[in-house]
């Protein structure tokens, strides 16, 4: 792991300890490595991972895509729960998301895991359109990233994709108008858990039966 940090001429690594479903996360965040937000562990990937936790949920057998994964703490887990995960994010991100994975995922599961570049509206053609789950958690935060966000999940979703989006709705430029208005065009949504301003969200796309 030394040389993805060594790639970074100047950063401080931050290191944080979680216990998610009986596995203990060891999570690098590379600070002043110019991530943006993505060099932090924020709450709705916490809540996620919480509900994962608590309601027993497994992904056995199961093909996964994380979408904004940045430290890669829930597809970390969802890998750790039995998927096979696909963690992306902007190019930039992905040598941080790579640290992790290497530091947190035994070498027997590692195949189960992968990294790839996805930027919304761009690059989704790129990818398969069989995933049974799609993860997202604090990727609502920004109003000029939202249509390509739903170009994205539009692509890559088929009938049976279930989307675990969680989401800061208040915190959050535009999140309640993503969820109440603009995701509700072309997904079913319902919210299934919330703690304060942090809601977890069951998504699947509708299909012509679905159209009111």
């Amino acid at each position: 792991m030394s040389s993805i940090v060594d790639s970074y001429p100047s950063f401080e690594l931050e290191e944080k300890n979680y216990q998610f479903c009986g596995h203990r996360l060891r999570i690098s965040m590379f600070k002043g490595a110019y991530l943006g937000v993505s060099a932090f562990v924020w709450e709705p990937g916490l809540l996620l991972c919480r509900y994962f936790e608590n309601h027993n949920i497994h992904f056995v057998g199961k093909k996964v895509l994380e979408l904004g994964s940045g430290t890669g703490i829930v597809g970390i887990l969802a890998v750790l729960l039995g998927g096979d995960v696909t963690l992306t994010d902007r190019s930039y991100v992905l040598k941080q998301i790579e640290y992790n994975v290497l530091a947190n995922v035994p070498l027997t599961s590692r195949h189960r895991s992968k990294i790839r570049a996805l930027a919304w509206g761009d690059d989704q053609s790129k990818f398969s359109t069989d995933f049974d789950f799609i993860l997202g958690s604090d990727i609502v935060y920004n109003p000029s990233q939202f249509a390509g966000l739903l170009q994205t999940l539009l692509y890559l979703c088929n009938e049976k994709t279930t989307i675990y989006m969680s989401s800061n709705v208040t915190a959050r430029e535009g999140t309640v108008n993503f969820h109440q208005a603009l995701l509700p065009q072309q997904f079913n949504s319902e919210i299934l858990h919330s703690s304060g301003s942090n809601f977890i969200y069951k998504v699947t796309k509708k299909v012509a039966s679905d159209e009111p």
